[in-house]
């Protein structure tokens, strides 16, 4: 079973910046993993992938100040969020599985929040 664990969410400032990591249990290299994310009252959304190939994909809302990336050495997955806005404040989730389709993922971690002041 794969176990996934976020870290470094928090409070900034509108137009500062944040990175999350994600630890996973497991060898992740080949998977497709990614980070979600789910503000109240809303669905939850993919922000950002990475296929097993290395292929990136974004949301068109965070794409140019979002980077997703990982290190397959210490099995950790980063989103790197640049310029961030209000509208960004949400629980942040990594996921991952076999696709990088939304039903692909099976693998989730408990999620971190994100808070963007105004």
């Amino acid at each position: 079973q794969v176990q996934l664990v976020e870290s470094g969410g928090g409070t900034v400032q509108a137009g500062g910046s944040l990175r999350l990591s994600c630890v996973a249990s497991g060898d992740i290299a080949r998977t497709c993993v990614g980070w979600f994310r789910q503000a109240p009252g809303k669905e939850r959304e993919g922000v950002a992938t990475i296929s097993p190939g290395g292929a990136t994909y974004y949301a068109d809302s965070v794409k140019g100040r979002f980077t997703i990336s990982q290190d397959n050495d210490v099995n950790t997955l980063y989103l790197q969020m640049n310029s961030l806005k209000p509208e960004d404040t949400a629980m942040y989730y990594c996921a991952a599985g076999p696709g990088c389709e939304i039903r692909d993922f099976h693998y989730w971690g408990q999620g971190t929040q994100v808070t963007v002041s105004s």
